[in-house]
């Protein structure tokens, strides 16, 4: 078996730090599929679904944008949040939607941030539905 390691860090700590089979990393505009002998890259990520298979096993989590990088069979992602996706709730999902929709929209740096949430809801409403 082929391992590679996968390491998701926030500001706060190293969540995960594990040998997979493969990783599946959102990106901002779409996905990646990451094996063992991968070429070297970065890449900036977007809010969705984060797919680590260890063995017959696969976890999913929720990442909220970030970086992405691989080098040498070590995929580490840099990320604001992770968060299981069995932790996503359906009054989770309903509470970022009304936030988003509620949030201030007179000054551009409230417009970009009510933008910014209302793809995190929109983010978290697609993958509680798949």
């Amino acid at each position: 078996m082929s391992d590679i390691q996968c390491l998701v860090v926030t500001p706060e700590k190293t969540q995960i730090d594990v040998k997979s089979t493969s990783v599946t990393v959102p990106l901002f505009d779409g996905e990646m599929g990451i094996l063992r002998g991968h070429s070297p890259m970065v890449g900036r990520l977007g809010y969705g679904v984060l797919r680590i298979q260890t063995g017959i096993t696969t976890e999913r989590y929720f990442v909220e944008e970030g970086l992405v990088q691989v080098n040498n069979n070590v995929v580490t992602i840099l990320t604001e949040k992770v968060t299981p996706l069995s932790q996503i709730t359906a009054d989770a999902v309903r509470s970022a939607s009304e936030s988003a929709i509620t949030m201030p929209r007179e000054q551009p740096d409230q417009i970009a941030a009510r933008q910014k949430a209302m793809i995190r809801a929109q983010a978290l409403q697609r993958v509680t539905k798949s």
